[in-house]
């Protein structure tokens, strides 16, 4: 009996170990159970024929010779296969079993194991009935609600009784219900087989609501009963949060279908009559695959995408509701990165079959690796934050050394809109895509200091050139881009995530259409205006990667065509794309690939070395990455396919890398697209004089695509010159021209005699698209260069309703709006040019709001001159129109004299233009107006404002009434800034009685008008001794300023309130820095609540995605990612002072004391922006002192009111990537 007693507790040594944690449940406790699970009854109200107490004793005595005592179990032999789930919590997927998902490790665990996943509750449902509905759960268990039981289904042992498998739905009592994250554990007794969910996820039920939890759950066999309220780790499990229709949260919530075997899902793929499929790889070859690309030996690189969705290593602090995550720290470059698993292999066709069959990897261990490409003595890898090269000089497939980080930066907030599609362009620049909800601050290593990095929020292309190290931005705006193509023009494509087109096409310069509110605005504030994705008939979302198919081996009618795939349709579809004016747009043809396997899911497509289109197929059962972020994602699978003409013959890819230079010439010729652009790859590679004349003979010479691909060859092997490119522009292919301007004008300037050709060129170019790269390339050059094309091309009325041209003409313009505006200005000079249609109907208004919106008051005096130059009414109106969408929700009373004087001769002088000309019939209605209560608020603040910057003491009235009734903070705060130009006693006694029943905002306009002012100062101090205004309402800054008055009076009272009116030490802030540091290592943060905060504080003075203040620096491009830098400037702000945004205190002639931002000057004013938001206009010559001071005007101790949880939250928003919906 000992011997058989000893065999069954190995048997067990893992329910064992399962069921006793370490310390937490004691020897007895695992002999009562393994006595009940030893000899299970044979059926659940059967006792077993040994008597349980007895069978206890013997396995006392079995675990006492084997070694163990009274302490709780805490060891098992190496070989116990669950012996690793009962150490730390593991990833299952729900629905399924756990015997199905854990290699064999528990295919003989029966025993007890938790699960556990978040769910995010919506703020509704927490004033209804909850419930949890459970289903086929084997065998019993008992579900825990933030750690609240709310029931369960069968009995666990002693008394173990199966649950019921049909569907159970157990109330959540509503104190257990919290707002946010929720956990819910369920604990799992299986008895025998299979242990787990065998038929459907659970799902949370409200009403006609339901949230599905069907994805990745934590999983851990054992018992303790504090599992039940956490923690759990957000980087390891989902967090549901989607609600839909019951009906459908309980649907979904079920095992739709299960994946194929390779061989299966290829059977079940359908293709047009002239086509076949093939399937080159599958798994284990190839996982997840999301890249491909061939080198110049004809084998296939493929990207695996396995460690997608979370970078390995990192621990998530907080996410959006977009899924936009902030990470605990920077990944560092490889080869001192935390390990992950992306790979990149490489899979040959050795026997020429037409079938891969020699596989290897070039490099392993990456996370969130995107895409690469061979070139230059080595390969690219594009993985976010870095774009790697990995040397390669002997080409041998293993890496010469380590990778050597190119740039940094990139955003990897969302992995499903990492920076993508590395490949070469055939200008020898490197290409890619950003997605859209992530963002970039790109720094090259060792060249750019971290405040020269190029800033970007969401979705764009963007470019590398290797040999100069420049990197811009291509083209902004688009989809979530997410896969980069060039035609054989060299147009640039990327595809859509939404619905009703195929995509974008790219050109240079260009801005496109995005979802604003959710990706961010336009880097450039005056664009006005974007391009439109290619239009399209209505279709579903979406095709986010095509290609143009130009491969030479499908049937003729497919030359030309898009495919592109529709990964959550699960197929690939065909298109026609057609011009429309100088861009395309597209009309879907057919489905060349069907299927009714619900997991097929399409995510690269290229056409092959052979001609054929391969496709990538991630092979799961959904392509959501909110559900792969919950955890609904196989990443075992993957496979590729091969779509070729009928009854094709194997196609042998002979070595490009082994031919001559003149050889390649040839294969420049070549129909394949990819044999030519591998070529051009192997000519930047080599860059081999020796072929410069050969090649631009052919140019000369020769007609079609070659010429062009000559071109491109010339410019990579470095005989690429102005000489040679005058003789290019007048070419007679419209390509070769087009590319030759672009070549031209890349490195931004050019000769004065080429430029005087780009303009020649510009006046009779018949063609739309070389008239499109003009006006792109015009915008690179200087102004003196530049603006003579663009004026040709305004011209160019055929071009009015152009898709591009007209915007790209403005771009070109307002980039030199600025600095060069008297050549601007000049482009207006003739009358004759106002008449241009393109000018009428695109420029005027938006070069009128430009200089408006800018603000400055040179460019206020700029409006000024363009209302002169306009040579009719109609184009002041025109002007104007542009004038006053500038001003929208803005006051026009600082304008310049000159500006006023301009509009009020143009007829169309406003009520505020007639009060600052002081004509008394205006004045008198104005005082009217403002004093009315019930009239229109925005024409009251105007009038307010007017008021401070104009000497009109009969004003005094109307604002202490203002500040005294009940208008609004807006309307006081400017009452109380106007007030500060009128010295009378009244107006300090006014201020201080009302001082208790003003707004916060409105205390700090009010202190900012008391501060100024010896005499104010002492009529406030007073009040402060005298207990109407409490001293702890005085920021440290305004005694401060306070004491800049030279009144004995004053500083006697500052003396007795405020003994010591210094900031805090060195060593207090430290100490603060440090304790905050700390603090933000531990726990998660809110960014939602964190942006609450931040408008109640930070958000007063400082814009974030184009909300806030503006009195401080914009934070939207700060390097917010570096958390060490943004705590010490919000711990001590004096520590480090932007630049532009120093300090300045003013001594006027009148005894003011005044303190702010420099925030404009010109000959004969300064505008100084103080703490409460508002604008003080100074004339220069009333200012006796000023001088910048080295203190911040940003309060310290900013966190000291903040518990550690706002903090947490706060930080969480701040470091976001990209603006929050609320």
């Amino acid at each position: 009996m000992l011997q058989l007693v000893v065999e069954r507790v190995s048997i067990h040594a893992g329910v064992i170990r399962g069921l006793t944690p370490r310390g937490s449940r004691s020897l007895s406790d695992c002999v009562r159970i393994l006595a009940c699970r030893s000899h299970p009854p044979a059926s659940p109200r059967r006792e077993s024929s040994m008597p349980r107490r007895q069978s206890a004793l013997i396995l006392c005595s079995a675990l006492l010779l084997a070694g163990f005592t009274g302490l709780a179990v805490s060891q098992v032999s190496d070989t116990d296969p669950a012996g690793e789930y009962g150490e730390k919590w593991h990833i299952l997927t729900v629905p399924g079993t756990w015997d199905e998902q854990t290699e064999g490790k528990l295919d003989n665990y029966d025993g007890i194991a938790w699960y556990r996943c978040l769910i995010t509750i919506p703020g509704g449902w927490r004033e209804k009935e909850v419930l949890v509905r459970i289903e086929n759960v084997d065998d019993a268990y008992e579900a825990f609600f933030n750690g609240t039981p709310i029931g369960g289904s069968g009995a666990f042992p002693p008394d173990y009784q199966p649950g019921d498998p049909e569907p159970v739905e157990l109330a959540v009592p509503e104190e257990a219900v919290k707002a946010g994250k929720n956990l819910l554990a369920i604990r799992i007794f299986d008895h025998d087989g299979r242990g787990g969910f065998k038929g459907a996820a659970p799902v949370v039920l409200s009403g006609d609501q339901g949230i599905n939890l069907n994805g990745l759950w934590e999983f851990r066999t054992g018992d303790d009963e504090a599992w039940a309220e956490g923690p759990v780790a957000i980087t390891n499990t989902g967090i549901f949060w989607r609600t839909m229709a019951k009906d459908a949260a309980i649907e979904l919530a079920k095992v739709e279908s299960t994946a194929l075997e390779p061989a299966e899902a290829a059977a079940t793929l359908v293709v047009p009559d002239d086509l076949e499929v093939v399937q080159v790889l599958s798994e284990p070859e190839v996982r997840q695959p999301l890249y491909m690309n061939w080198d110049e030996r004809g084998r296939l690189w493929v990207m695996n995408y396995i460690q997608y969705p979370y970078p390995a290593g990192l621990t998530m602090v907080s996410k959006d509701e977009y899924w936009r995550a902030v990470y605990d720290r920077l990944p560092e470059a490889p080869p001192n990165h935390f390990p992950g698993a992306d790979r990149i292999t490489i899979h040959e066709d050795t026997d020429g079959d037409g079938l891969f069959d020699a596989h290897k990897s070039f490099v392993e261990g990456l996370s969130i690796a995107t895409s690469f490409t061979k070139g230059r003595g080595g390969v690219w890898v594009l993985n976010p934050p870095y774009l790697l090269f990995y040397p390669d000089a002997d080409n041998d497939d293993v890496p010469d050394g380590d990778p050597e980080v190119h740039l940094q930066g990139f955003g990897f907030e969302d992995t499903h809109s990492v920076a993508n599609s590395l490949r070469w362009g055939p200008d020898g620049w490197l290409y890619a895509c950003q997605g859209s909800t992530v963002s970039g601050n790109i720094l090259r290593p060792g060249i750019d200091k971290p405040e020269q990095s190029v800033h970007s929020m969401g979705q764009l292309i963007w470019r590398y050139h290797p040999e100069s190290r420049t990197y811009e931005i291509f083209a902004e705006g688009g989809g979530n881009s997410f896969g980069c193509e060039f035609d054989a023009k060299g147009r640039v494509y990327s595809g859509h995530n939404g619905g009703n087109t195929r995509g974008f096409h790219y050109v240079q310069g260009g801005y496109y259409q995005k979802g604003f509110s959710k990706h961010g605005p336009l880097s450039n504030p005056y664009s006005f205006g974007y391009f439109p994705y290619m239009q399209h008939h209505d279709v579903p979302r979406f095709t986010h990667n095509f290609i143009i198919y130009e491969g030479g081996a499908l049937p003729e009618r497919y030359s030309g065509k898009l495919f592109g795939v529709e990964p959550m349709q699960g197929q690939v579809v065909q298109a026609e794309i057609f011009p429309d004016t100088s861009t395309f747009a597209t009309r879907d043809i057919n489905r060349p690939i069907l299927t009714d396997d619900k997991w097929f899911r399409p995510v690269d497509i290229k056409a092959g070395p052979d001609g054929a289109i391969y496709v990538a197929d991630m092979y799961e059962p959904q392509i959501s990455h909110r559900e792969h972020f919950s955890g609904q994602i196989d990443k075992s699978n993957g496979r590729i396919y091969r779509l070729q003409a009928k009854g094709a013959e194997p196609h042998v890819v002979p070595d490009l890398g082994a031919l001559s230079a003149r050889e390649l010439i040839e294969v420049l010729r070549h129909p394949n697209k990819w044999y030519r652009q591998r070529a051009l790859v192997l000519f930047g590679d080599r860059k081999d004089g020796s072929v410069v004349e050969e090649l631009k003979a052919h140019i000369r010479e020769e007609t079609g695509q070659f010429p062009l691909e000559c071109l491109w060859a010339l410019n990579l092997s470095g005989g690429f010159d102005e000489e040679f490119a005058a003789e290019a522009l007048e070419h007679a292919d419209e390509f070769v021209r087009m590319w030759t301007v672009r070549l031209l004008c890349d490195d931004h300037t050019v000769s004065d005699s080429i430029a005087d050709q780009l303009a020649s060129m510009a006046a009779g170019e018949p063609y739309a698209q070389v008239r499109s790269q003009l006006a792109s390339s015009a915008r690179r050059l200087p102004a003196e260069q530049g603006l003579p094309i663009v004026e040709e091309l305004l011209a160019r009325s055929e071009d009015l309703a152009d898709v591009h041209i007209p915007l790209l003409l403005w771009w070109a313009i307002e980039s030199k709006a600025g600095e060069s505006r008297e050549m601007v200005l000049e482009l207006l000079s003739e009358p004759e040019t106002w008449e241009l249609p393109i000018v009428r109907q695109h420029i005027l208004s938006r070069l009128m709001r430009r200089y408006a919106a800018a603000g400055s008051r040179q460019d206020l005096i700029t409006c000024a001159k363009l209302l002169r130059l306009a040579p009719s009414k109609e184009h002041t109106d025109q002007l104007m129109k542009g004038f006053e969408e500038a001003f929208q929700g803005r006051s026009l009373a600082t304008l310049p004299e000159e500006l006023v004087k301009a509009i009020d001769e143009s007829g169309s002088a406003s009520l505020v233009l007639q009060v600052r000309q002081l004509k008394p019939e205006a004045v008198q209605e104005a005082l009217s107006i403002a004093a009315d209560g019930g009239g229109d608020a925005a024409q009251r603040l105007a009038l307010l404002q007017i008021f401070g910057e104009v000497d009109l003491p009969e004003s005094v009235d109307v604002l202490l009434g203002t500040i005294s009734g009940d208008a609004g903070d807006e309307l006081k705060m400017a009452a109380l800034t106007s007030l500060m130009r009128y010295d009378q006693p009244r107006v300090a006694e006014a201020i201080v009685a009302a001082f208790p029943s003003l707004s916060a905002d409105a205390q700090a306009a009010a202190l900012t008008a008391l501060s100024s002012r010896a005499a104010w100062s002492k009529a406030l101090l007073q009040a402060i001794a005298g207990g109407r205004i409490a001293a702890e309402s005085i920021p440290l800054d305004t005694v401060r300023l306070m004491t800049f008055h030279q009144d004995q009076d004053v500083a006697e009272l500052i003396g007795e309130l405020w003994p010591d009116v210094q900031g805090a030490s060195n060593a207090q802030m430290q100490a603060e820095l440090a304790d905050a540091t700390e603090l933000l290592k531990t726990g998660s943060g809110d960014p939602y609540r964190g942006k609450q905060l931040y408008q109640k504080s930070c958000g007063k003075c400082h814009l974030l995605f184009g909300d806030g203040g503006r009195i401080g620096p914009d934070l939207t491009s700060y390097q917010r990612k570096d958390q060490s830098r943004l705590l010490v400037n919000i711990v001590n702000p004096s520590a480090e002072i932007r630049e532009g945004f120093e300090s300045y205190m003013v001594l006027t002639e009148d005894g003011r004391v005044l303190s702010g931002f420099l925030f404009d000057q010109d000959e004969n004013v300064i505008v100084l922006r103080g703490v409460d938001g508002q604008n003080v206009t100074i004339p220069r010559e009333t200012i006796e002192e000023m001088a910048p001071q080295k203190k911040s005007l940003m309060p310290e101790g900013l966190l000291k009111d903040l518990n550690e949880q706002q903090i947490r939250d706060l930080f969480a928003f701040l470091q976001a990537s990209q603006p929050l919906n609320n």
